[in-house]
């Protein structure tokens, strides 16, 4: 069931205020959500396939080459912030140092920001320790849409399992204090939502994509807001498309739906009874 959160209470008075959070994969997006958690003082490192060192030094983020390095150096880090494709998240999450990230018990809170939830769930709740605590989240935002600010924008979250209530909270803060809308929800639900919202807006997109439109001198509102739809799912990779697809096992279902919706359309316009052509 969703229901909107706002706080909860700490377990350890000896955590520190600002967290040290370490960025894997360094993408468009998650440069985004950095930018807001240096503003409010917290550390931030990553590391990412690419390099975005140059970048990352001009942000007041220290880039590695490596997860191993990243996690070399003795400042703890209390959150490790998973944000690479879906596609490529098993690999990645299976080949993380684990010996590295410190004493048995003392590991640090992942969060995941993927844009599907039971799957990174399930492959973090296999692949990581069992003392790892696990946060699953969804910023149903992004440099568009935030960028006057994130007030009133919603962050889907499961505290899949979590020992160290601190941790966990002081990054929901991150949010909280942004004025973000929290709400918190069984990763199957979002999933659920998702597929009947975000993966069918991605899909219309596409669909209008492989159908090339473009304007014409006589654009209505409405083909307007198409076009827009299509610009905006289209700058998405096909990666993240198929992603929500191949991992939302709610995704197929709808995609049925809509093809079902559409024979049944264009059944009701040949169906049409005789000597009513014109009422």
């Amino acid at each position: 069931m969703a229901s909107s959160s706002s706080s909860s209470s700490s377990s350890s008075s000896s955590s520190p205020t600002c967290l040290r959070i370490g960025i894997i994969g360094f993408g468009t997006f998650v440069q985004f959500l950095a930018r807001t958690m240096l503003k409010q003082g917290h550390v931030v490192v990553a590391t990412s396939r690419s390099d975005h060192s140059d970048l990352s030094s001009r942000m007041g983020v220290k880039f590695y080459r490596s997860v191993g390095d990243m996690f070399s150096e003795s400042d703890r880090i209390d959150v490790v912030l998973l944000s690479m494709s879906i596609l490529s998240m098993a690999d990645v999450v299976r080949s993380l140092p684990f010996d590295r990230f410190g004493r048995s018990g003392d590991l640090p809170l992942f969060v995941d920001v993927l844009s599907v939830k039971e799957y990174p769930r399930d492959l973090l709740l296999q692949v990581l320790p069992e003392e790892a605590d696990v946060l699953c989240t969804h910023p149903m935002f992004g440099p568009e849409s935030g960028r006057e600010g994130w007030k009133g924008l919603t962050l889907v979250y499961e505290r899949v399992r979590i020992r160290n209530q601190d941790i966990c909270q002081k990054y929901l803060q991150i949010f909280e204090t942004e004025d973000c809308r929290m709400v918190e929800l069984l990763c199957e639900e979002h999933d659920k939502m998702a597929a009947k919202s975000q993966f069918i807006t991605h899909t219309i997109g596409r669909v209008l994509s492989e159908m090339d439109i473009k304007s014409t001198p006589m654009d209505t509102k409405g083909f307007q807001t198409l076009l827009q739809l299509r610009d905006n799912t289209t700058k998405d990779s096909y990666d993240l498309y198929r992603g929500l697809y191949q991992h939302n096992r709610f995704a197929k279902e709808e995609l049925e739906k809509l093809e079902l919706a559409i024979r049944a359309v264009r059944e009701k316009l040949l169906d049409v009874p005789n000597g009513k052509e014109h009422s």
